[in-house]
Order: structure tokens, then C-alpha cells, then sequence
């Protein structure tokens, strides 16, 4: 049998829109399990694959921060997958006594019963101080008020030796009660990944090194009503479990100019991964708007749209994507789940003509140049 080559996958769930599947504390992991395995090359985001207290390390997968990949999916940056990373804490010095002991003794659990690499700890000159907001459309958003701190203590860590960074933020416990109660029951939208998204963001655009963020917050109250899918993050004290063991072995970020400058060039691009490799990217239908999918729609990605439903409506109609051309067959596929979706990539990277696997098939015409 001959060796089939993996196919670089690169599968997006937005951060804070609500999708039914990714939208959770973890929910999409099983999903981004079945993609790596039909691909053996997936590359994914936190949003994906941080569950709170639960977490699936995968050789497959790829940990990859947002803004990170925009870049690369734009070519701007490339990865090149590690062994390990040195994983750097930065604590906000908004954290309680308490709520600050329980995220080092996580750290320190990490380092004894996973074998993480972890180190330094830094603590913020102040406190961050974060605000939580929700935009128009319904998604999460929000803002950090002492920017300049959260940079000053990343840079120490980076300068300490740490190769990627897990900030610790307190959040405000006083949220709108009713979207809390409407998230833990499955029926809204997590009111803090938002702002989430945009801490790590900011992070990695000032220092291009893994970056991703785990909130600190107080135990809410037990809910006898709790959907499964928010009960990763009931089961213990933080959600830095799932953080840490996704950047213990999220790849290097290499800009592109770096390489261009070295001799030995060629070489070195071997061993990376660019957007030159990626054979699909999978995103939810309503979801198209963001600049990694932009870029892979540049570049005919073949690009998967699932049925997940989120608050966005940015869907493939109103982006016109049916009539890019002759070539939308085999660049704009759909999917009603992700059942579906790895089953398209498997197509895809056994070179299997998906037309051939539906039905009717239409007869070949002969090609007519006038």
C-alpha cells in the first residue's frame, strides 16, 4: 500500500460568536481529533482545544494562537513544530492570594505529573483590569484597560528565557448573571472569550512567541441544569490546565523575512510548515470573514463550509463564493457536520474525485474554446 502524505488542515471556530460546536469549553476537540486523524497535519487555534480542566494532546495537532495564524495563513510567518516549549507564566497582580496559589499549584501539577517545562513567573506591576462587552451582532468582545503592564511583564518573560507565554488575567465575577446562565445552559454566548482572544492577540503581535490566556475566576455556584458542553470548565479551580499543555507544544512562529535572509534557506523551509502546504481549511457556515480565510480564499484553498451555527452572518452567499468560477466544485465544498468534513478531507488527500462520490454524476462534455 502506498504511504499517503499527510494534508496540512488548517480548521477555524471563531472565538466568541456561540457556535454549537466550538462555542463551549472545549466541545470542538473531539472534532478537531476526527480532522487530525483524516488529515495527520491539523492546525487549529486555543478556542479549539482548550477545554478548562480537560485537554487532548495530539502529535497531529498543530496549537496555534489566533493572530498567529492569520499571519500564517497570509504567509507571513511559518511554523516549525517543536519538542517542547519553555512555557513562561505572566499572573496578573489583580489575581487574589488565594486564586493566584491555585493557579502555580496547576503549574506546579503540570510540571510533576505531565513533565511541562515550566518557568518563569512573573507577577504584573498592577493590575490589568479587564472589561467585558458584547458587540452588535451578539459576539463577545472587550478591553484591557493597563495595556503597557501586560506588555512590560511579557517582555520580562521573554528576556527570563520563556519561548511561550500563558497570561493569567483576573476577570470581573460581576457579569451579566443572565448571559452566564444562558452560556452554562448551552443557550448563548461565552460572554469572556472575547476579550480573551483579544489579550492573546496583542501578546503575539508585540512578541511573535506562542501566547494564550486563561481567565481567573471565582467558582461559580453548582447549576443542576449545566449543559455537558460548558462542564470542562466546572470541574476544577482554573482553566490553565488545557492552556499550558496546548503551548507546551504549540510550533515556533518564524517570520518569513527571517528565512529570506539566511543562506541556507531552502533547507530550512523543508522543515517548516507554510501556507504553500495547506490542502484545505474547514470554518463554520456564517463565519467567513476573518483574515485566515480571506487569505486561503486568495489563494483557492479548498475551502470546507460546516453547518455550525454561531450569531455571525457572514455566510457564503453574501460573500459570493459560488461565483468565483469554473473551479468552485473543487474549491468551495460543504459540509453538514464534521462527520462530513473529515470525510471530504479524506477525499481530498487520497486524491478521490468528490464529484465520483455523489450522486447523480454528471456525463463529460467535450470542451468547446469558442
Amino acid at each position: 500500500m502506498t504511504n499517503i502524505e499527510p494534508l496540512p488542515t488548517l480548521l477555524i471556530i471563531p472565538t466568541g460568536i456561540g457556535c454549537n460546536v466550538g462555542g463551549y469549553a472545549g466541545d470542538a476537540i473531539p472534532a478537531a481529533r476526527l480532522l487530525a486523524s483524516a488529515s495527520e497535519c491539523l492546525i487549529t487555534h486555543p478556542n479549539v482545544m482548550n477545554g478548562g480542566s480537560l485537554y487532548w494532546p495530539d502529535n497531529c495537532i498543530q496549537y496555534v494562537e489566533g493572530y498567529s495564524l492569520n499571519l500564517f495563513a497570509a504567509g507571513e510567518v511559518l511554523l516549525k513544530p517543536v519538542r517542547q516549549q519553555k512555557v513562561g507564566l505572566l499572573l496578573d497582580a489583580g489575581l487574589e492570594p488565594d486564586l493566584k496559589k491555585r493557579h502555580l499549584q496547576v503549574a506546579d501539577g503540570c510540571v510533576a505529573s505531565l513533565g511541562l517545562d515550566i518557568g518563569p513567573v512573573i507577577t504584573t506591576e498592577r493590575a490589568i483590569q479587564i472589561n467585558l462587552k458584547k458587540g452588535l451582532s451578539g459576539s463577545s468582545w472587550g478591553n484591557i484597560e493597563e495595556p503597557d503592564v501586560l506588555l512590560r511583564g511579557a517582555d520580562k518573560l521573554k528576556q527570563a528565557g520563556a519561548t511561550a507565554i500563558a497570561v493569567i488575567t483576573r476577570f470581573p465575577d460581576d457579569s451579566d448573571e443572565l448571559e452566564t446562565k444562558l452560556y452554562r445552559r448551552g443557550n448563548g454566548v461565552d460572554i469572556i472569550a472575547g476579550v480573551e482572544a483579544v489579550i492573546s492577540h496583542f501578546l503575539v503581535k508585540h512578541l511573535l512567541i506562542p501566547c494564550a490566556h486563561a481567565p481567573a475566576l471565582i467558582p461559580l455556584p453548582l447549576d443542576y441544569d449545566l449543559d455537558p458542553r460548558t462542564s470542562g470548565e466546572e470541574i476544577g479551580y482554573t482553566f490553565l490546565q488545557s492552556v499550558l499543555v496546548g503551548l507546551s507544544r504549540a510550533p515556533d512562529l518564524i517570520c518569513k523575512s527571517a528565512i529570506q535572509s539566511k543562506e541556507n534557506a531552502f533547507l530550512q523551509v523543508k522543515t517548516l510548515l507554510s501556507n504553500m502546504d495547506l490542502g484545505a481549511v474547514v470554518v463554520p457556515q456564517g463565519a467567513l470573514g476573518g483574515e485566515a480565510v480571506l487569505s486561503c480564499i486568495e489563494r483557492f484553498i479548498p475551502l470546507i463550509i460546516v453547518s455550525n451555527q454561531g450569531v455571525l452572518n457572514v455566510t457564503s452567499t453574501k460573500m459570493m463564493l459560488d461565483c468565483l468560477g469554473a473551479d468552485k466544485e473543487k474549491n468551495i465544498l460543504y459540509a453538514e457536520n464534521y462527520l462530513e468534513a473529515a470525510g471530504l478531507i479524506t477525499a481530498l488527500r487520497h486524491g478521490i474525485n468528490i464529484r465520483s462520490l455523489r450522486r447523480p454524476i454528471d456525463c463529460l462534455r467535450e470542451y468547446d474554446d469558442e
